[in-house]
């Protein structure tokens, strides 16, 4: 049983995420890590929010939040800087 599982957080609605993420924890995993880049990072806190307060009310905590930033390549090849967020949840 994995103890940590990693979701991409992109363009599917947020309640998509925030299934998997309670799917996982119910599974056995202990730590969620919610990541997300650019738009998606909004889809995230959500995700991690509702996940605290309505799902998982007193189970799960926000352990960790890294805000950071990824180069990706942008249209006519030019390289771009785009926002990125990385939330740890734990079970409590």
């Amino acid at each position: 049983m994995a103890t940590e599982q990693t979701i991409l957080v992109g363009k599917k609605p947020t309640t998509n995420y925030v299934i998997a993420t309670v799917m996982a924890f119910n599974a056995g995993v202990k730590k969620v890590v919610l990541k997300a880049r650019g738009a998606a990072i909004s889809k995230a806190v959500s995700t991690a929010v509702m996940v605290r307060d309505r799902f998982l009310p007193g189970k799960v905590q926000i352990k960790d939040i890294k805000l950071l930033s990824d180069k990706v390549q942008g249209q006519g090849g030019r390289e771009r800087t785009v926002a990125a967020v990385e939330i740890v949840l734990e079970m409590a």
